[in-house]
């Protein structure tokens, strides 16, 4: 088994357009619509990057930075947070569309962390 690495952060907060406005004229970044009417922006690897995608939170609440670590069994590796002291926060929930599987923990003192399954094709 790989080393699991970082392969995809996410940028969300109240208002997903002005937010992707921000980053793309701070980085320069071309921010795309995902395409599945959600307003949520995807931002393609640069040559040494990762890719990543900025938009409105779901819950409408105040967002945050995450990032994703790409796994090869996102259920196997939620197993181990939780004997490791940490939390699952959201299961694993599969996109049948983008070929990927998803999942987000909390950390031991409580930072969100995401889990991808497909992220990295």
């Amino acid at each position: 088994m790989a080393v699991p690495a970082v392969a995809w952060f996410e940028v969300t907060g109240k208002d997903g357009p002005a937010l992707q406005r921000f980053y793309g004229e701070l980085f320069d970044w071309q921010v795309q619509d995902a395409g599945d009417g959600s307003g949520y922006g995807v931002v393609q690897a640069a040559e040494k990057g990762i890719g990543g995608g900025i938009g409105q939170a779901q819950d409408g609440g105040s967002g945050q930075v995450t990032f994703y670590v790409e796994v090869d069994d996102v259920a196997a590796y939620l197993q181990k947070v939780e004997q490791l002291g940490g939390q699952t926060i959201v299961p694993p929930t599969t996109l049948e569309q983008f070929g990927l599987t998803f999942a987000f923990f909390s950390d031991p003192e409580g930072h969100l962390v995401g889990l991808s399954e497909g992220a990295v094709q």
